[in-house]
């Protein structure tokens, strides 16, 4: 372990500070053997010295305790800085902590209770007056070295993570602090393989982000349909079934006053009622008419579609085979347009077994939000099984469904890992991730930046990014600020299409 008089500049490495002794102590136990960690003493004046010697180190990080700001923190909790500050210095100077939420994440996985948020060092110990003022600025925690220790090139990927020892609104100095303290070095020692897996994914060098993605033109029009009935008509407005597939949709809709439902029978007599992008059965639409719902139709147009060939080819007495996935609310809205008519087919082997009374007079339809490969395989023996096969005039898989697709395998083919930003019920979300896998190229599905695992990311160099159709702008941009975080200097967007497309709104919804 290097004491405080022993600089050495480890250019192209990382190193770990620990300020006391007590804490490199701590955080040696469970450290992986031949980590750089480094104790530089207490305070700032000692800080920025010890710091002094690594100014050519590609990644730094510190790790220690601290005293907590937050009323609502306790011993032992972990606080992980998404930016550090110096008490009195101005908003400019602060350091950002761009990878914070994905070492938080790391953290909680080791069992550990984590706080993202602000972390200030002081150049004393404060306590009484000084911790509400700090309190005040919206920092988590304090303590008297981390803005020295990380101070330098600002695209230098750093991390802080500090554990509470005293609390607010207790006094810092009595006898109980003592157990507090041997709390808080419990906590950090399992702080350490955490700070490792950190370390390890530094070695990104670029991100590149396919184009299309996110948000398409359907689900911009049903998330735009529940906010404005929400303006018109005030909460509680009912929405049966998820408006669209993704959970922070969801919450943020929730939280404004939506309420999401899985049947009408949910839902109060004379509530507004939402259909989702999915659309919905035929005996759905019955049911709602026949109570009095006052209904809003959110379903994508490109699904009403597919219903209404539905309806069109089972009217002509034609045999119709659904290509989908079972249990899809799309899926079963289709099915359900013409009961007992459409028989659903979900892969080449059930192609090869399903049978038809006329195989002169079969047709089929498409699941919008399937891979376009998916899809083929079953084409290809359904054709071969029924010569006189009748489809859509043009594609049911949806044109953003497509173009994602497309980007994905052009951003996949430069990648060393793909990540697909959209929630595990999606179903264009998980087709993204199947052709990236099917191209050769390591894919995960994340929610958010949080769910990124950082050991996914040791040793890439180049990470691919996009998004499901039903997953925010802003999760990919989250995601590659945490990239960016991690040492990626170069952002690139591979443009494959660009989209125009633009759905009006249900006529319930238009301006009057």
């Amino acid at each position: 372990m290097t004491g405080l008089g022993e600089r050495t500049d480890l250019s192209g490495d990382w190193v770990l500070f620990a300020p006391m002794r007590m804490e490199a102590r701590a955080l040696r136990r469970a450290l992986p053997a031949g980590a750089p960690l480094r104790r530089t003493g207490r305070g700032l004046s000692r800080a920025t010295r010890a710091a002094a010697g690594y100014g050519g180190t590609s990644a730094l990080a510190v790790a220690g305790i601290a005293g907590g700001l937050d009323p609502a923190l306790r011993p032992g909790d972990v606080v992980v800085a998404t930016e550090v500050r110096r008490d009195g210095r101005t908003g400019d100077e602060r350091l950002p902590c761009p990878s914070a939420p994905m070492l938080a994440a790391t953290l909680r996985r080791q069992g550990l209770t984590v706080h993202l948020g602000p972390v200030v060092s002081s150049d004393r110990l404060v306590d009484g007056a000084d911790r509400d003022r700090l309190a005040a600025t919206g920092a988590l925690a304090v303590d008297t070295e981390s803005s020295a220790l990380l101070a330098g090139p600002p695209d230098r990927p750093t991390a802080c993570v500090r554990v509470i020892a005293d609390v607010a609104p207790e006094p810092l100095f009595r006898a109980a602090t003592l157990g507090r303290v041997a709390t808080a070095l419990r906590a950090l020692t399992r702080v350490g393989p955490g700070l490792a897996e950190w370390a390890g994914a530094t070695s990104l060098e670029q991100v590149v982000l396919a184009a299309p993605r996110s948000f398409c033109a359907g689900v911009e029009r049903a998330i735009t349909v529940v906010e404005q009935a929400l303006d018109r008509h005030g909460p509680p407005v009912y929405v049966r079934k998820q408006i669209v597939h993704n959970t922070h949709v969801i919450d943020d809709l929730s939280r404004r006053g939506a309420v999401f439902v899985d049947e009408l029978t949910e839902v109060p007599d004379g509530a507004v009622t939402v259909f989702s992008a999915h659309g919905v059965s035929a005996e759905v639409r019955r049911t709602a008419a026949d109570r009095g719902l006052p209904v809003i139709d959110a379903t994508c147009p490109l699904v009403t579609k597919v219903h209404n060939e539905a309806r069109r080819y089972a009217g002509q007495g034609r045999t119709v085979l659904l290509i989908g996935h079972a249990g899809h609310e799309e899926t079963e809205g289709t099915l359900g347009e013409v009961p007992g008519r459409v028989t659903l087919v979900q892969s080449p082997g059930e192609a090869e077994r399903v049978e038809v009374a006329d195989p002169d007079r079969v047709s089929y339809l498409v699941q919008t939000t399937l891979a376009v490969d998916e899809v083929s395989g079953v084409l290809d023996v359904l054709r071969r099984r029924f010569p006189a096969l009748t489809g859509p005039s043009s594609d049911d898989i949806c044109y953003a469904t497509t173009n994602r697709q497309v980007a994905l395998r052009a951003i996949a083919a430069e990648a060393d890992l793909v990540l697909v930003l959209g929630s595990s019920n999606s179903s264009n979300s998980l087709r993204l991730v199947e052709v990236a896998r099917r191209a050769g190229t390591p894919a995960h599905l994340v929610d958010d930046v949080g769910a990124v695992d950082l050991r996914w990311l040791a040793g890439i160099r180049t990470v691919g990014v996009t998004a499901g159709a039903s997953a925010p702008p802003h999760l990919v941009d989250q995601t590659v600020a945490a990239l960016v975080g991690l040492g990626a200097r170069a952002v690139r967007e591979r443009t494959t299409s660009t989209e125009e497309v633009h759905f009006t709104l249900p006529k319930e919804k238009r301006p009057r």
